[in-house]
């Protein structure tokens, strides 16, 4: 895919619009909390104080606390690093299985090609937390299950864009020729194939990483996560949601955290995708 060369070069040249800027900022600073998360934020997310149950947000306690007085700023802050590390594993695993699996069937005969491609199809139709779940059912409920059952889940959508880009390069004139000239298939793979199909699928990743976050957060919700007292975004939704009549706070406030955070990466995602694809407007 290319930028369309007939567009005014003011165009292809606007700057970016405020709402990706403030998306990708947004990203950014959590990122940056979640890689300084202990040494900048020393608070124990784990640190129960009976005294202050449920106490409304205020300068003392920024969030609030919940049902065992523990600091729900302190377990959201510590829960954005183990919720941003489960959907960029998770994402790691789909992107990997996804581009071995793409190309394979890009590069197989029809009968393989086939197969594979209907493979992906079928996984694509179900809805992504439904399939997740039964992976996380048949691997066990926990951080690692959550981890793979995630990836497997998501790995249709790069296994297609990477079997057709595959399909697509396989025919360019540079292929052809290099297949002339007595390439070894390794070759043809590594140098000419897989450099020319790899272009869509960072983009791709980037809104794949908010589906995973938003999909390891239901999953913790539904208990086939990290298990409390882990300060995990979606197992601190289930905790609190006993308490969502007198204590809003420990419900909603980290559930604005994970809305916001997969906003982000889906605005900067399709952002990215239409410069990709040469759509600047």
């Amino acid at each position: 895919m290319t930028i369309a060369l007939d567009r005014p070069l003011s165009l292809r040249l606007r700057r970016p619009s405020g709402g990706g800027v403030a998306a990708a900022a947004g990203f950014l600073v959590l990122a940056l909390v979640a890689a300084a998360t202990p040494s900048l934020f020393a608070g124990d997310p784990l640190a129960a104080d009976p005294l202050h149950v449920l106490e409304a947000p205020s300068a003392a306690h920024w969030f609030g606390t919940d049902q065992l007085g523990r600091d729900v700023f302190d377990r959201v802050v510590h829960g954005a690093r183990h919720s941003l590390l489960i959907g960029v594993v998770a994402t790691g695993i789909a992107v990997s299985i996804g581009l071995l699996l793409g190309l394979l069937a890009g590069l197989s005969h029809k009968y393989a090609d086939e197969a594979l491609s209907r493979s992906f199809d079928a996984l694509s139709a179900f809805p992504l937390l439904l399939l997740a779940l039964l992976f996380v059912a048949v691997a066990g409920p926990g951080t690692v299950g959550l981890v793979i059952a995630i990836g497997i889940a998501t790995m249709p959508n790069y296994a297609r864009v990477v079997r057709t880009q595959t399909l697509v390069v396989r025919q360019a004139g540079y292929v052809t020729q290099a297949v002339a000239f007595g390439d070894s298939r390794p070759r043809l793979v590594f140098r000419h194939v897989l450099p020319n199909v790899l272009g869509p699928v960072p983009v791709l990743a980037v809104i794949g990483l908010g589906e995973a976050i938003l999909a390891a957060a239901g999953l913790s919700f539904l208990g086939m996560g990290p298990q409390p007292p882990s300060p995990e975004w979606g197992a601190m939704l289930s905790e609190g949601r006993g308490y969502l009549s007198v204590a809003w706070w420990t419900t909603v406030l980290p559930g604005v955290v994970v809305t916001l955070t997969v906003i982000s990466l889906t605005v900067v995602g399709r952002r990215l995708q239409r410069r990709f694809e040469g759509r600047l407007g």
